[in-house]
């Protein structure tokens, strides 16, 4: 990963090198961001350019012997510390054990969140954490003699999600780390890392990718025609992976919203017998698309209520939503709009309870028959 592969981010990419060629290297920093903006990649442009032998003012060379062996992820003095899922039958319980798929994952993507990897992992329903037994590990890399580098580099990834137990015993490591040690930790939940860590790291903010940048990243890499590339990188908001997202779930979401306007035609008809159709067919896309459904009627109605400042930058809706709520949003108004909220955020909280989605369903069709007519 190189400075230039990163997509924006010019003031920090620009700070990074420049402190780097004047040798001001933090021994901690936290690179912060709301998750798609491009953190990770940044931490590690950043530390190949750190041991690069012949960096330019921008970016690492690409032919030094420390550059060759970060176009593997095999640095020796590269160490990666990420949330896992501990299976003790594959004796898969530190990092370590998983650096084979690690590094296989960040070959095929830079910008990706805990769902990529827990997928990449097979985690099924369990969480990844870093577990407490990861922080002997860490002390045991850090007191390793330098191989060949200028710096050793620790990279954490979510170091909110690590055992209580393993943040506490890196305090110390964190404050005062062995010379020529520079630890990287990437958060997209700076505030749920532990404070006396946060202390202790000089913080690196992150703001979301500007959307000319996120339009022509569109264009050159996801080989999108400019108009789709604007309209995506609009609805992103600054987040690379959101607009990926969005490439990928253009069919899930036409399906949403044809439901999304079957639903509010019954209620506005009082036509039980649509609700009760409609209600069969969600009762049977399973919880997790159902849980998504909702999740999408909330963010319409947001959509078709601010839809009424005719202010563009405001809203996020794609061509055919924004076609939809021509009609509809004169029915999303201050008298209506936190009931219909509550109503749909309550369906969801339902379906996470595991409450018979049929009832649910038709239930909040027949509540929002009250609401719509406002």
């Amino acid at each position: 990963m190189y400075f230039k592969d990163i997509i924006g981010q010019q003031e920090i990419k620009q700070r990074l090198t420049e402190s780097a060629r004047k040798g001001i290297v933090p021994h901690a920093q936290l690179f912060c961001e709301q998750g798609g903006t491009g953190v990770f990649p940044l931490a590690l442009a950043y530390a190949r350019y750190l041991n690069c032998a012949n960096p330019s003012d921008t970016d690492s060379c690409g032919h030094c012997p420390s550059c060759t062996k970060f176009n593997e992820l095999a640095h020796p003095d590269l160490h990666f510390v990420f949330p896992i899922v501990s299976k003790k039958e594959k004796k898969k319980e530190v990092c370590d054990d998983y650096l084979p798929e690690w590094r296989a994952f960040l070959k095929r993507q830079v910008y990706f969140g805990m769902n990529e990897w827990l997928e990449a992992m097979d985690a099924g329903n369990s969480q990844a954490i870093i577990y407490s037994k990861e922080s002997d590990e860490i002390i045991r890399k850090l007191s390793l003699k330098i191989y060949e580098a200028t710096y050793r580099i620790l990279l954490v990834w979510l170091p909110e999600k690590m055992h209580s137990s393993c943040a506490n015993k890196l305090l110390k490591v964190i404050e005062e780390p062995p010379a020529n040690t520079a630890i990287l930790m990437v958060s997209e939940e700076p505030d749920m890392v532990l404070g006396t860590i946060q202390s202790r790291a000089q913080r690196v903010n992150a703001r979301g990718i500007r959307q000319g940048d996120m339009v022509e990243a569109l264009i050159n890499k996801e080989m999108l025609e400019p108009e789709p590339a604007k309209e995506i990188a609009h609805l992103a908001g600054g987040s690379y992976l959101k607009a990926l997202e969005l490439i990928s779930i253009n069919e899930e979401n036409e399906f949403y919203l044809e439901q999304f306007k079957g639903m509010m035609r019954n209620s506005w008809a009082r036509n039980v017998k649509g609700m009760k159709t409609s209600a069969d067919l969600l009762a049977g896309i399973g919880r997790e698309r159902q849980k998504n459904f909702f999740a999408y009627c909330q963010h319409l109605i947001r959509e078709n209520f601010m839809y009424r400042f005719q202010s563009e930058e405001l809203n996020y809706m794609n061509r055919k939503e924004a076609e939809f709520a021509v009609k509809f949003a004169p029915f999303v108004n201050e008298r209506n709009v936190f009931e219909l909220m509550d109503e749909l955020a309550k369906a969801e909280r339902h379906i996470t309870q595991n409450v018979n989605a049929k009832m649910v369903f038709f239930d909040l069709a027949l509540r929002i028959t009250v609401f719509i007519r406002r």
